[in-house]
């Protein structure tokens, strides 16, 4: 599998370059966008680009714009959700988890949202079907 990971810009460079170090494609944040974009804004273009979003924004499952851009980009999004703990700490958890995180893609269509935990273990947080029911109903 190819998939290419974006780290959010919370994240920093660590994560990327321990998921570089294992092999992983990697881009960041601000290679692309302004430091202040909305997360709503670039959410909808990393999944237009089909990339795989890393983050420690555990609200992001919680906040509706954000939610709406996820099902309307057809995201997939891996959110670390053990604390406020180092970067480091964040990274290897990433390290950890991305055989998992390649697995549950294999096992579960865009758009999502999962759960990554420091022992490397991936959790369902919001289906396919959770986000799509979000969208605005269209009528012929």
């Amino acid at each position: 599998m190819n998939e290419i990971f974006f780290t959010d810009r919370c994240l920093g460079n660590k994560l990327a370059d321990s998921l570089r170090n294992v092999g992983a494609t990697v881009e960041n944040h601000d290679d692309h966008f302004d430091p202040d974009m909305k997360d709503e804004d670039w959410l909808r273009i990393v999944g237009e680009r089909n990339w795989v979003v890393l983050t420690k924004d555990k609200k992001i499952a919680s906040r509706r714009l954000e939610l709406l851009a996820v099902a309307q980009g057809d995201v997939r999004l891996f959110a670390f959700v053990d604390g406020d703990v180092p970067g480091v700490v964040v990274a290897q958890a990433f390290v950890n988890a991305l055989e998992n995180m390649r697995g549950f893609m294999r096992g579960n269509p865009a758009p999502f949202i999962a759960k990554v935990h420091q022992s490397g273990m991936v959790k369902p947080c919001k289906n396919q079907k959770e986000l799509l029911r979000m969208l605005p109903k269209t009528t012929e």
